[in-house]
Formats: structure tokens, C-alpha cells, sequence
């Protein structure tokens, strides 16, 4: 952390060798996390080029009491509105799959891949949170810090995520959606 901490002073004075570090340090991880949220894989690595030039521009205003990659993952989620994917597909308006093995097999891979199904049946914020919790390993501080919520609001509804989602993957022959509100 304390070199995080000294790379992030070096950046603020002007060292653009600084911040090129802090940028190889979380490309990967913000650019997975805006695939999620944007309609395409260019969206994502427009949102994330926004996401770096908005950390540079407003670094100044960083709060070495909050964890770094909270502040980049709340900028990230704002850029990311910009270039929102569309509400989870029902699979049963998406295209059949032909007689192609290949075909039917990504088609089944699709349906049955836990991030589809949680992008189907959760709302954007509580499908966000999620993803920070379990893939990213955040605390539900920060998870809270990023969605701007409260750490109540994001307990309950990981707790219903999970529940929305053993549901539907356990239901798979009914393709309703539920949504999870908060």
C-alpha cells in the first residue's frame, strides 16, 4: 500500500512514469469490470481510457483514507452509465442456434454462464456490487463506497443476489426475470 501510496504522490506532483504504473496496476482489473457494464468490448476500452483521464485530471482529489481502487472503481461505474449494456437478453428472444455444434454449444454455454444469468436477473447496481465483492474481493465497505450505498443496503441485497440467483440457475426450464431492487 505504501508504495501504491508513493506512486499516487509521485503522480500528483506530475510524474507521468507514476501514473503509467498505477494505470498498468488496474487496466486489467477496470477493464474486466466495464466489459460487464457496456454494450461492447469498444465501449469498455472507451469508458476505461475515460475512467484513467478522469483519475489523472481529478487525482488531486483523492483521499488517501479510502482505498485507491475504490475511488478508480466509483469513477469507473460513472463512465461506465455512458455506454450502458442493455438490460440482461431473455434468451428466448435471442437468435436459435442453428444445427451447428459449435453454435448450439456457445448458445448453451450462455445460458448456463453465471455472469449472464446474474446480468439477467439483477438490477445494474446490485449486479455491480456483486461483481466487486466476488470477483474483485472487495470488502462491503468498499463495494458500498463504489455504488454509493449504504453497507446495509449492500449486505441485503448480496444476500438476494445469491438467492435470485440460485433460483434461477436452479430453474432453468422457466426463463422469467426477477429483478433484485434496492
Amino acid at each position: 500500500m505504501s508504495d501504491e501510496l508513493d506512486l499516487i504522490n509521485a503522480a500528483r506532483t506530475g510524474s507521468v512514469d507514476a501514473f503509467t504504473e498505477l494505470v498498468h496496476q488496474y487496466r486489467d482489473r477496470l477493464l474486466r469490470f466495464l466489459v460487464t457494464r457496456c454494450q461492447s468490448f469498444a465501449d469498455a476500452e472507451d469508458a476505461l481510457q475515460d475512467t484513467f483521464l478522469n483519475a489523472f485530471r481529478y487525482l488531486h482529489t483523492y483521499d488517501a483514507r479510502w482505498r485507491f481502487s475504490t475511488w478508480l472503481y466509483r469513477i469507473a461505474l460513472r463512465n461506465a452509465a455512458g455506454f450502458r449494456a442493455p438490460e440482461g437478453a431473455d434468451p428466448d428472444t435471442l437468435p436459435a442456434a442453428g444445427s451447428d455444434p459449435l453454435e448450439q454449444c456457445i448458445a448453451a454455454s450462455e445460458r448456463e454462464n453465471l455472469w449472464v444469468v446474474a446480468r439477467r436477473v439483477l438490477n445494474d447496481d446490485v449486479y455491480a456490487a456483486l461483481w466487486l465483492r466476488t470477483v474483485e474481493d472487495m470488502s462491503v465497505r468498499d463495494v458500498a463506497t463504489v455504488v454509493n450505498r449504504s453497507e446495509s443496503w449492500t449486505k441485503v441485497n448480496l444476500m438476494r443476489a445469491r438467492q435470485s440467483l440460485d433460483e434461477a440457475l436452479s430453474d432453468s426450464a422457466a426463463p422469467g426475470r426477477s429483478e433484485v431492487y434496492g
